[in-house]
């Protein structure tokens, strides 16, 4: 999860997470969005597959990125999980207002 975290937490990353939210791209059309050189954004782009966030198929020549969204919903799943009170919690509050 550390990965992914990592990927997550740089701008251009999010910003061709956000691309690739329109429809699957190659790395030529991902590299044409940004104001660098096109290893960065290969180098980008290798750092969100290692984290699960995109896959890649080599079509020819070009390699097409696509969004992994089921590496986001485990993240978002887990998030979430923090909203919602354990037993253990709801049993120690239920103790606490008794002894109140």
């Amino acid at each position: 999860m550390n990965l992914l975290f990592k990927a997550l937490n740089d701008p251009t990353r999010r910003q061709i997470l956000d691309l690739l939210r329109t429809g699957d791209l190659n790395a030529g059309e991902i590299a044409e969005q940004f104001a660098m050189s096109k290893p960065s954004i290969s180098h980008h782009l290798d750092l969100l597959r290692q984290a699960g966030l995109v896959e890649s198929v080599k079509q020819g020549q070009f390699i097409t990125y696509s969004l992994n969204t089921t590496v986001l919903d485990e993240l978002l799943g887990w998030l979430l999980s923090f909203q919602q009170p354990t037993p253990v919690a709801s049993e120690n509050e239920s103790n606490r207002s008794v002894n109140q």
